[in-house]
């Protein structure tokens, strides 16, 4: 079977080329279910070819044969305000696109598109689609604008004009290619490509983006690249796991000594020896199975934060779903 690069690789270094722009033309008319045209890609400040430059903000800037722009970014890593950024990314970009003294009918359609590789919220799809609507709070009809251009009369809906936004959870794809979609969702994850596949850009990319067709040098950077991502990958897990042992170890502690000064004054309460033991012991009971609970729920909490999904956190934790809910 063929091997074909990776998709964030081809985006950096060969999607660029305007004799390959077919592969991405077909993964935007598949998403948006509309044929797609590129007509040049545009610098950004993530089109950067640098070997250090592992995890852009945008990897791709294209302008179809609309004059729309389309961002399309492929994320590795976890990032805690993701949403934010892309929202202030498509701002930067339109802002980028209409000169100082122009007219705001020259603002572009924007689309962007999140290509993420980790555990992006909460949620059982793997593609999910938004855009901003102005919806009567009383009438529920959509609001619609009239324009003069040129002396023509338009109706503009904020769908022409607002920005639209996709997030692609390739994690979260774990179905059968048989849809063109689920075809390019198994490349992205997998990187296989069906034999006698028909779909847009698919069929482009097992001719543009095999991997032995590379020469010496590109594969020896592409490897070096798969290998950043592992190592990359294998270091956010190590410090996960660290930070739960800490969170517990450190939970148990301070309910240990919660529990010893609980048991110490119970003793001398009574004022019996006998008093005094059984409250030492049952404190120190007490208090080690309070830590390892407080020390559970501080992970579980910390879990929850970082979108890792409820069943990873029982299994970490050792907490049931029920638990996990009512923090």
């Amino acid at each position: 079977m063929d091997k074909y690069i990776r998709f964030d690789w081809a985006a950096k270094r060969i999607l660029r080329d305007k004799a390959n722009f077919s592969v991405l033309e077909g993964l935007m008319t598949v998403l948006l279910e509309e044929e797609v045209k590129i007509v040049e890609i545009l610098e950004s400040e993530g089109n950067q070819n640098a070997e250090d430059d592992k995890f852009n903000r945008v990897d791709i800037k294209a302008k179809n044969s609309k004059g729309e722009i389309i961002l399309v970014e492929v994320q590795q890593t976890r990032e805690l305000y993701y949403l934010q950024r892309v929202l202030y990314g498509v701002a930067k970009a339109i802002t980028e696109h209409i000169k100082l003294g122009k007219k705001y009918s020259e603002v572009k359609k924007f689309y962007s598109i999140n290509i993420v590789y980790f555990d992006l919220g909460k949620g059982a799809d793997y593609l999910y689609h938004g855009q901003n609507q102005l919806i009567g709070v009383h009438t529920h009809d959509q609001l619609q604008i009239t324009t003069r251009d040129k002396e023509s009369i338009k109706i503009v809906a904020p769908k022409d004009i607002f920005p639209e936004y996709y997030i692609i959870r390739v994690n979260e794809f774990n179905k059968v290619a048989r849809t063109p979609l689920e075809e390019w969702l198994e490349y992205l994850k997998s990187g296989e490509i069906k034999d006698n596949t028909t779909t847009p850009g698919l069929a482009e990319a097992k001719e543009k983006l095999k991997y032995l067709q590379m020469s010496d040098e590109e594969r020896r950077a592409y490897d070096r690249h798969i290998d950043n991502i592992m190592v990359q990958n294998d270091i956010l897990e190590t410090k996960m796991i660290e930070g739960m042992e800490k969170g517990m170890e450190k939970g148990m502690e301070m309910g240990l000594e919660r529990g010893l000064q609980q048991g110490r004054a119970e003793g001398r309460a009574e004022g019996r020896a006998e008093g005094r033991a059984e409250g030492r012991a049952e404190g120190r009971a007490e208090g080690r199975a309070e830590g390892r609970a407080e020390g559970r729920v501080e992970v579980a909490k910390k879990l929850l934060a970082l979108g890792t999904d409820i069943s990873i956190v029982c299994q970490a934790t050792g907490m049931s779903e029920e638990e996990i809910k009512n923090l």
